[in-house]
């Protein structure tokens, strides 16, 4: 069924959450420039190391495999740093701190999700809802979401595809911005209860982007009437100017179009969305007012550097927009997520399914589908660096306060248990390759 097929609105939750807080642990540690990252005896691959060891020279969706800790274990709690409750982390029976084998958490949110139209939208919004009580859903399908009704008709579509996995699940939109979005449009988006934010796509920057805008001169009065209202900008944030080298384009687009952006509409709320480079990880950080601008971070963006696009051979699973970077871009990225300003960055996957056959082409598809295991891969990374005490802000506090939403009831645990995440899932009739393809990973959730 196409999204047009239908047509009517978001009766918004309003729980009121009681928040849970971490302190701080001991024995972390900032990744070096290597590869592998080492910790508790267990070896973190960022960039595929381990890949072609169990996969011959067969290419997959995923990275290194990582050995299995085991360990009884005992519940223990950390202080926290402002009232309201706390997370369970569960340590090995030494005491040891690297040694956590569960986290129990606040529900996460991912803030930014695709789940596609038609036939497909019932395979992959399951994966999302097992795990999320929300997620922010793009809008760049074909022909694009534009309109706050047409955002309802998608929504419900959502919303069906979602009930008997989690009935909670709210599916939170976005409007696709163009040169021809009237200020008209953003106050019916604003009026809609469920309309979150505009995404701005550079035309020609990633999947359907062909109706994207052109010049950010010509969106003036719609950005200036969402700063009114209070509606959130997302940017896609990358220039397409063919001159410009497709790793340096994040960059480029600091300069020439965001911090131009910000200083014209003053203010206007920005979230740049799955930052790639230590650019942005430090232009977001470094911003000097709050609750103006944030990121969102991919789990591909903290795990694998772009060394994993060429390891073996192409490796098509991990081609997405914005690029993997140099490790170095990597790092910082996930060292601003438990950073000193960590509250500006939060979890937005950037899930983008697409059959296998499409990544599998001369002229492949970008994106990775994450959804299946998003929650730990996240755990992954931020294990890596003896941060799991901030993995709950990231997933569940961070992005809900600056969206100025309650921060979700109910709570979901991670456990390091070792599982084979499977070659493939089915998408709509095709099937999906998804992240870390027939790869053991070591977190799962309960």
């Amino acid at each position: 069924m196409n999204v047009r097929a239908m047509m009517t609105t978001l009766l918004m939750r309003t729980t009121t959450i009681q928040t849970t807080t971490v302190g701080t642990r001991k024995g972390t540690m900032t990744p070096s420039c290597s590869s592998s990252l080492r910790r508790g005896g267990v070896s973190f691959v960022s960039s595929l190391d381990s890949f072609e060891s169990s996969t011959g020279n067969r290419c997959r969706g995923g990275g290194g495999r990582r050995k299995r800790r085991t360990a009884s274990s005992s519940s223990r709690r950390i202080p926290t740093r402002r009232g309201g409750g706390r997370v369970v982390l569960s340590f090995s029976s030494t005491g040891n701190e690297n040694s956590i084998e569960t986290l129990t958490m606040t529900k996460p949110d991912d803030w930014h999700l695709h789940v596609r139209d038609g036939a497909k939208i019932a395979s992959v919004v399951p994966h999302t809802a097992k795990t999320f009580d929300r997620a922010l859903i793009m809008p760049n399908l074909q022909p694009p979401i534009r309109t706050a009704e047409e955002a309802d008709t998608y929504r419900k579509l959502i919303l069906d595809a979602a009930k008997t996995t989690n009935a909670k699940f709210e599916p939170h939109m976005t409007l696709y911005l163009t040169d021809e979005t009237s200020e008209r449009t953003v106050e019916d988006a604003a009026k809609s209860g469920f309309v979150r934010g505009f995404k701005l796509y550079p035309a020609g920057a990633t999947t359907n982007s062909s109706f994207g805008v052109t010049d950010v001169k010509k969106v003036m009065p719609a950005l200036r009437k969402m700063a009114e209202l209070g509606l959130v900008l997302q940017v896609h944030g990358e220039v397409t100017h063919q001159s410009v080298d497709i790793f340096d384009r994040e960059e480029r687009y600091i300069e020439e179009v965001l911090k131009p952006l910000l200083e014209e509409v003053k203010d206007l709320r920005v979230v740049m969305e799955h930052i790639t480079t230590k650019n942005a990880a430090d232009f977001v950080s470094n911003f000097p007012e709050s609750g103006r601008l944030a990121a969102t971070i991919t789990p591909q963006h903290v795990l694998l550097n772009r060394n994993a696009l060429f390891k073996g051979g192409m490796r098509p699973h991990v081609y997405c927009l914005p690029i993997l970077k140099r490790e170095e871009h990597r790092e910082a990225v996930l060292n601003a997520a438990v950073g000193p300003k960590s509250e500006r960055f939060f979890l937005g996957t950037d899930s983008a399914p697409h059959p296998k056959g499409a990544k599998e082409s001369a002229c492949g598809c970008a994106g990775v589908f994450s959804a299946h295991a998003a929650l730990s891969f996240y755990a992954m990374a931020f294990d890596s660096v003896g941060k799991l005490d901030k993995l709950e802000a990231f997933a569940s506090h961070n992005g809900a306060d600056f969206y100025r939403m309650p921060r979700n009831s109910g709570t979901i645990t991670l456990k390091r248990e070792e599982w084979e995440v499977p070659e493939t899932y089915e998408f709509g009739g095709d099937v999906v390759v998804p992240f870390f393809a027939g790869e053991k990973i070591p977190w799962s959730t309960l």
